[in-house]
Order: C-alpha cells, then structure tokens, then sequence
C-alpha cells in the first residue's frame, strides 16, 4: 500500500455552497492500515473518490465533536457494512463519541434489524468498537501510535491535535485551534503538519454571507489560526511539509491559492501545500502528488 494523505474534505465549518469544497476529513494510510481523521459531511463519497474499498474501514480518528468533523461518521460506517464490511472497526475520539455512535444506531435501529435478518449481515453494533480519549496516549498496536495534544478551540475544551507515528514517518493534524504554540513542541520534526488556516481579508464577506455575523466573527477570531499563525508553528517545530487545511474561507471566490501562500510565507519558508479536496500528498516525498498545491 502506498503510503499517502488524501485530503478529502478542505473546508472549515459544516455550510455548503455551490461548487464549493466538503467539509473536514482526510485519509492517512501509513503502515498498512486505512484510517480516517475526521468524518465531515462528503467523506464516504470522497474516501470512495479516493479509492477505497469501504471493506476495508480499519480505523477512524474524530478530533472533536463540531459538526463539521463528526456529522458523518455514523453514515460512513454504516455505508461500509451496506457494502460488505465484516471486520471491527476501531473508532477513536473524544468524550461524547460512544454517546454519538450509540444514538445513531437507535435512529437506525429498523434499519440495521431488517438488514442483519433480511441479507444476512454481521450486527454492525459488534463490528464497532469506541474507545473515548484525553490528552496523552491514545493507541499503539502494529507498529502504530497515536497521541493526542487538547488545543485551544473555544467554547469546545475537548479537541485535540493528533500526532501519528509509523516507523520513521509522523503526520500531526492541528484540528481546530487559535494559535497554539504548546502544538510547536508536540508536531516537533514531523514529516507533515497539516494545520488549520483562517484568512483575514475574507473573514468580512464570510461572516456577511451569515445571519448571525457578529457571533461567527467573534469565534472565528477566538477560536482559529491566521495562515501566518500556522506558518510560525510549523517553523518552530521544524517540520519538513505544512499543509494548510480547514480553510476558512476556503469558497471564496476572490480568493486563491496565491492569497493563501502570500500569508503563511510570511512566516514559513518551507515546504508548502494548499489544501483541496481530493489532493494527495505521498508520504514518501511529501510532495502532493495530484493537480496543484504546493509552494
């Protein structure tokens, strides 16, 4: 298997416009195995994109419990079992994930009953195993370990970065946060730091287009990171590729890919990629490895 990151979704907050990009969620295979960060509306249709075979869900990471990342984590499982997934699945995520999984499938119930007698399919309520974690430790098994950071993502106290490491490669997800400069420390030497990015001049026509501007205004600013923030963490930590993601705005039309390195240069000289939906990037270059997007 090829070791890659497929960015699958590259927007920041849960809205869709027309011909815009999907919410968050990303593909990292690493090490052998298929795990998923984040589960925003489009990622069953994107891993599918991405060529996936949803037999082959192994593990699934959820960063924190805003809409935008955990919307369709339900449906992307039971999407999978529909299309012959018969293996356990480990789903990994922040307190209040277990209460989510196990909702979903009370709304699902008649479903889930009528297909497990009528086609004959494993209780997908047994494939599914929940583990709920803190700060810290968070997994090892294979050759794969996971650590969690809690970032600062107000009002939500539960979000975390997430640092995985396989072998010699580590790929660091920022999820949600305001400037963090803890994250320097955790992403140190990694080989990609895929980092949330806010830019300022859109910030007006983003918050304009809503009916509630003044609230949104006030925690985009409280809340996420300037590209130029994310440029300095990625320099501090040294890491060899930023990837800015969770762009917001990421569907604004007088903005491009020329706006957003402008800003992080400011502070990052290095290697660059500017997320889009179904952009790859091989671990083992870290270079994107379809269409544009690097700097």
């Amino acid at each position: 298997m090829p070791e890659r990151l497929v960015l699958l979704g590259s927007k920041g907050g849960p809205a869709l416009r027309p011909v815009g990009p999907w919410p968050s969620s990303s593909l990292l295979e690493i090490g052998g195995r298929t795990i998923v960060v984040d589960c925003g509306l489009g990622v069953t249709r994107g891993l599918v994109d991405a060529g996936v075979n949803l037999k082959a869900l192994d593990l699934i990471f959820i960063t924190h419990l805003h809409s935008d990342h955990v919307l369709e984590l339900g449906p992307l499982i039971h999407t999978a079992w529909t299309a012959g997934l018969a293996t356990p699945v480990g789903v990994f995520g922040p307190p209040g994930t277990g209460h989510y999984w196990r909702r979903f499938c009370q709304a699902m119930e008649f479903d889930i009953e009528i297909r497990i007698v009528d086609e004959g399919r494993p209780d997908i309520r047994e494939l599914v195993s929940v583990e709920e974690f803190g700060e810290g430790h968070v997994v090892e098994q294979r050759g794969l370990k996971v650590t969690a950071l809690r970032v600062d993502h107000p009002p939500v106290t539960d979000c975390f970065a997430l640092r995985f490491e396989h072998g010699a490669k580590s790929v660091v997800f920022s999820a949600d946060t305001a400037f963090f400069p803890p994250l320097a420390d955790f992403a140190e030497g990694a080989d990609v730091l895929v980092h949330e990015a806010m830019l300022e001049e859109g910030i007006e026509r983003l918050v304009a287009r809503t009916g509630n501007g003044a609230r949104l205004k006030e925690h985009l600013l409280a809340s996420h990171s300037f590209a130029e923030e994310a440029g300095r963490i990625a320099d501090t930590a040294g890491v060899k590729r930023l990837v800015l993601n969770h762009l917001i705005p990421a569907d604004d039309s007088q903005i491009c890919e020329t706006e957003w390195t402008a800003a992080v240069r400011k502070t990052w000289a290095g290697d660059l990629t500017i997320a889009r939906d179904g952009l790859v990037v091989e671990l083992s270059s870290g270079k994107a490895a379809k269409g544009e997007g690097t700097a």
